[in-house]
């Protein structure tokens, strides 16, 4: 068992130092092959901390070894029912099957898969960690003995150092994903650098974004609890998933409204970012007309949506007591869009910019004239956007 020794101690070491799981995993295997474990595949899972995602993990085969990510849906499909993995965190103890003769009509799909593949043999066991939580790995080979006895002695030997390197990797992409779920991409990071304390804030020139969702609370008056929240998240996966397909940020939400932001890095990504955020708007109407082809075929009523931008200073940081911080942007940009915002309606135009962005994307905007926004001493020129359809269109090719 010194090989097994060896392996632990790396794992202890090296491996947990090096945050890198692909090579953990790699090296894991590889040991293990070297010591006449019969491995074709290997799959280790991770389980999540987070409200988006619940596992990750990291699949190995002679041929590479590779990352995945899996979303709360894929827990209540027949990927997960009736697995390996559901039956050693239920059984809370090891399986070891043999992929010969399987029944094609009992058996999990994945046994099948393997079988088909070639495989000859399986097994499953848990890893457990300091937190108490407990994870999973398989391993499956295509020897025609399949695993001996001494074979899963040496898997199992070797567990404590596989968790004892995966454990910090599992526990900050938990915390980093967290963070990327409630602050959004540049923020999160930011945080997790330590680089924004209470009271310390970043300054930088962005396009702001604010997007509110129109006859809110007529619709919470005459809804129900459920039927509210299913269309609030309708329109928030609308909005949020056009931000960040054009690489903005979506740094809160308000209610039924959403603050985005684009950030300006240099003089010269004015223009572009500019551009990404009327793509963005654009991407959102879009969506909410095929959200609401979806509601009208459930005979609940369309959503409507206004849409305000400008670009401009904005600070952000965390703000609070020393035991309570909220994450938040502040600014003179931040205020003229969400006000802006609150005139799409009586304007009559779903989206309205400031002249700011009507310059930097000709031919897309209509002058509105000039109004008055709360807030501001003397009126202010606004612009409605044209043509959704094709604008969104032209900027994704």
């Amino acid at each position: 068992m010194d090989t097994i020794h060896n392996l632990n101690h790396w794992m202890m070491t090296e491996g947990r130092c090096s945050n890198d799981p692909i090579l953990v995993v790699s090296h894991f295997c590889s040991t293990l092959i070297d010591a006449g474990v019969p491995l074709w595949r290997v799959n280790i899972g991770q389980r999540f901390a987070n409200p988006l995602l619940i596992a990750w993990g990291v699949v190995w085969t002679p041929d590479g070894t590779e990352s995945y990510d899996v979303a709360h849906a894929r827990m209540l499909t027949d990927d997960y029912i009736g697995s390996s993995f559901e039956y050693i965190l239920e059984n809370q103890r090891p399986l070891h099957k043999s992929l010969i003769d399987l029944d094609p009509e009992k058996d999990h799909i994945s046994y099948l898969e393997f079988a088909e593949a070639g495989g000859t043999d399986y097994y499953a066991t848990l890893l457990n960690y300091g937190d108490r939580s407990q994870h999973g790995c398989t391993f499956a080979s295509q020897s025609p003995n399949g695993f001996s006895p001494q074979h899963l002695e040496m898997i199992e030997a070797a567990k404590p150092g596989l968790a004892c390197a995966m454990e910090p990797v599992t526990m900050r992409k938990s915390s980093k994903s967290l963070l990327r779920t409630y602050l959004g991409d540049g923020p999160s990071e930011a945080v997790w650098r330590g680089t924004i304390r209470r009271g310390e804030r970043t300054t930088l020139e962005a396009v702001v974004m604010f997007s509110d969702l129109r006859g809110f609370t007529a619709l919470s008056d005459s809804a129900s609890e459920g039927e509210v929240f299913e269309a609030l998240d309708g329109y928030f996966d609308v909005v949020v998933q056009s931000v960040e397909e054009s690489g903005g940020d979506v740094l809160k939400f308000m209610g039924d409204g959403i603050l985005s932001i684009f950030p300006i890095r240099t003089p010269t990504d004015r223009p572009h970012q500019c551009q990404q955020a009327v793509r963005a708007s654009t991407g959102a109407l879009i969506g909410l007309a095929t959200l609401n082809d979806r509601r009208a075929g459930a005979n609940k009523p369309p959503l409507e949506i206004g849409i305000g931008m400008n670009v401009g200073q904005v600070s952000y940081g965390n703000i609070g007591s020393p035991g309570r911080l909220d994450f938040t942007v502040l600014g003179r940009a931040v205020n003229v869009a969400s006000r802006i915002e609150s005139l799409t309606k009586s304007i009559g135009h779903r989206v309205l910019v400031t002249s700011a962005i009507a310059e930097m994307t000709p031919g897309l905007f209509t002058a509105c004239g000039s109004h008055e926004v709360r807030g501001l001493a003397q009126s202010i020129e606004l612009f409605g956007l044209s043509n959704p359809d094709p604008c969104h269109k032209t900027n994704r090719s």
